[in-house]
């Protein structure tokens, strides 16, 4: 890679550090063209990328964010896996490799946070954005039901006087 080449992956890699919800670091020693488009196939699916980085690059694109632990993950042969939903790209991975053991999960970037293999899992077991939403949004909803059940009470239990009284003025 000449140095214009070199440039343009510092920038991209610079980017993506800073762009993405979360960052997964794996080794894929083993692993064949085939099972790498198999993995590329499932990021692109749930909104994620795969990437095949230098390590001196990326150690020189993290440009000291999670300090000695991040670049530390960055030796062998690295692919990161990463999408702009945090957990996205950890669930993909975590169930590859659960499938394929020749792809090793290392650890994970989130912003200037720095997790293990460990941590990935945990990231992985998180509901994503829209379940979030989904589960907020439920919640409302069924507090909102309850608000209107309450206001409400006060008035039906007058219509239900009013109609007793009705009742017993008509006997």
């Amino acid at each position: 890679m000449d140095k214009a080449g070199k440039a343009v992956a510092l920038k991209e890699l610079e980017g993506i550090f800073e762009a993405s919800g979360s960052v997964v670091v794996t080794h894929y020693t083993g692993l064949s063209v085939a099972e790498m488009t198999g993995l590329r196939r499932k990021l692109l699916e749930n909104g994620g990328k795969l990437k095949v980085v230098k390590n001196r690059i990326a150690k020189i694109a993290l440009a000291g964010k999670g300090g000695d632990a991040a670049a530390n993950m960055f030796s062998g042969q690295v692919a990161i896996a990463y999408a702009e939903e945090p957990s996205a790209a950890a669930k993909v991975t975590t169930d590859f490799a659960k499938e394929n053991s020749k792809l090793k999960l290392v650890g994970a970037l989130m912003g200037n946070d720095v997790m293990d293999a460990a941590g990935v899992d945990v990231l992985a077991k998180m509901p994503s954005r829209e379940e979030l939403i989904a589960t907020v949004v439920v919640r409302l909803l069924g507090q909102a039901s309850q608000i209107v059940q309450r206001v409400n009470a006060p008035g039906q239990q007058l219509a239900g006087a009013i109609d007793a009284i009705r009742e017993k003025a008509a006997a």
